[in-house]
């Protein structure tokens, strides 16, 4: 057998199916289906699997397919490969649970605590219709992601690819280039503020120097990535999420005593643009879209259903968040001359928020730690293309020592990296990107496409609307950007 990815194998072709269909390597489908044709992939013999691109012709697939209709006995077509427990032998399917914890935890992260910052301007009617529309959008692009990494699966024969192998493969070199350093900074910058943020609560609470924090945040949570199985990680991610909605619970309870219901009537549109590069940023989990497809082994059903309701909890969450804080800053703020950050308000006036709010952060920035480093882990072995099959230490140490010495050094200067990469990283990663990818790959004559269903309706209308709705936040943030300069000059 030949080893496609963590715990997962691949059954090979006869020799005589890779001598006729070069481009298939190896099958991934274990289940015979009534809808192979259009998925391509057919099932020949009870030892013998094949594969069959879409520029085949019809004529070599008549010549399969033909003795396949008179069975009456099929199987509806549910996963492209099997995940099996290497010590033991036995299948071990990924949990769409687990998946929805997965990506929920990855999106609850530190941009949630800062919302509220940049939504009181808006208000909070505004600021809702906001976040409605950015999890919409955030969903398609995930879907997206999603689409071309099962793709890009099969036709390489191949599980646990990344962005590398899926932009090398739709948008060629250059792809490669913007979604690597795009990739990379946004991680590593978002991996900084967490390691930050989460060894200054551990140094108030346990005492410790804030490098004995950092170390401790860090080799915890990333050893737990590096030596936990799935299931392990499953039910780590499951219980930070179920202590944040517990903390989060807590806190809305606390700081809802003095809220204002008229306040949340508050809208000022003019006040919208400047808040979606952070609200988009809150909205990332995109990273672990190729992690998720592969522990779902491919099952497309399963990853809509995994990215819908996974971020569903954060969008929940985020709503009523920016509820309690927005409804309650006119109390707080009513003899102040300037502009504060709610969060301090709030620990400044009640000292129970003040512990209860520390509990959710540090919860919130462990789960999408996990998330962050099983991504970029990921990114680096794909990068380094480093076998597939195992853990290797090398991608882990990449992604966990440059964040905690960066964050040791000076966690501050990386403040304004962390507003760059909300407004320009991600809306070109997890925007631009992915719609480019799915459009070479759905329209464009050279790339190779194996007729999977597709997870985002609206054809080249839907992709134009998500490429502009990038565009058009990233050039007007550069003309503010630019108009900004030229004032201050």
């Amino acid at each position: 057998m030949a080893l496609i990815s963590p715990n997962s194998f691949l059954l090979p072709l006869s020799s005589q199916t890779r001598r006729h269909i070069p481009e298939c390597r190896t099958s991934v489908i274990i289940k015979p289906s009534p809808l192979a044709i259009s998925h391509s992939l057919w099932r020949v013999s009870s030892r013998e699997f094949r594969c069959f691109s879409q520029r085949q012709s019809t004529e070599q697939l008549e010549q399969v397919t033909e003795p396949l209709e008179n069975k009456e006995s099929t199987q509806q077509l549910e996963r492209l490969f099997s995940n099996l427990n290497q010590a033991t032998m036995k299948h071990e399917p990924g949990s769409v649970t687990s998946s929805i914890f997965l990506v929920a935890g990855t999106t609850v992260g530190a941009g949630i605590l800062a919302i509220p910052a940049v939504t009181q301007d808006a208000g909070f009617l505004a600021s809702a219709v906001t976040c409605i529309c950015c999890w919409i959008y955030m969903v398609v692009t995930g879907l997206l992601v999603a689409e071309v990494n099962v793709n890009t699966m099969c036709e390489l024969g191949s599980g646990g690819v990344s962005l590398v192998s899926m932009a090398m493969r739709t948008l060629g070199k250059l792809g490669v280039q913007v979604a690597c350093w795009s990739y990379l900074f946004i991680h590593y910058a978002l991996l900084v503020a967490y390691v930050a943020r989460s060894s200054e609560i551990l140094t108030n609470s346990l005492g410790i120097p804030l490098w004995e924090s950092a170390a401790l945040f860090s080799f915890i949570f990333g050893g737990i990535c590096y030596f936990g199985s799935q299931r392990i990680i499953g039910a780590v991610n499951g219980f930070l999420v179920f202590g944040i909605l517990v903390s989060f619970t807590s806190l809305v309870v606390v700081a809802s005593g003095n809220l204002e219901w008229s306040s949340l009537l508050e809208a000022h549109v003019e006040a919208i643009p400047r808040s979606i590069p952070i609200i988009a940023l809150a909205f990332v989990y995109q990273n672990v879209v190729p992690v998720l497809c592969t522990n779902l082994e491919g099952d497309l059903p399963k990853v809509r259903t995994a990215i819908v309701y996974g971020t569903a909890i954060p969008l929940i969450l985020f709503l009523i968040w920016d509820a309690v804080i927005l409804g309650t800053i006119p109390t707080l703020d009513a003899n102040s001359t300037g502009v504060a950050d709610p969060l301090q308000q709030l620990r400044s006036t009640n000292g129970i928020v003040g512990p209860i709010v520390e509990v959710f952060s540090f919860l919130a920035i462990g789960t999408s730690y996990i998330g962050f480093v099983l991504g970029l882990s990921d990114f680096i072995s794909d990068l380094l293309k480093l076998p597939t099959g195992q853990n290797k230490p090398l991608p882990y140490l990449l992604t966990l020592l440059p964040p905690l010495v960066l964050a040791l050094l000076d966690p501050e200067i990386f403040f304004k990296a962390l507003d760059f990469a909300g407004t320009y990283g991600v809306l070109v990663l997890f925007g631009v990107l992915p719609a480019a990818m799915s459009w070479s790959e759905r329209y464009s004559s050279e790339t190779q496409t194996l007729n999977l269903p597709t997870l985002v309706p609206g054809g080249k209308v839907t992709l134009s609307f998500v490429t502009g709705g990038a565009l058009l936040v990233i050039f007007s943030e550069i003309l503010k950007d630019v108009s900004h300069l030229q004032g201050q000059v």
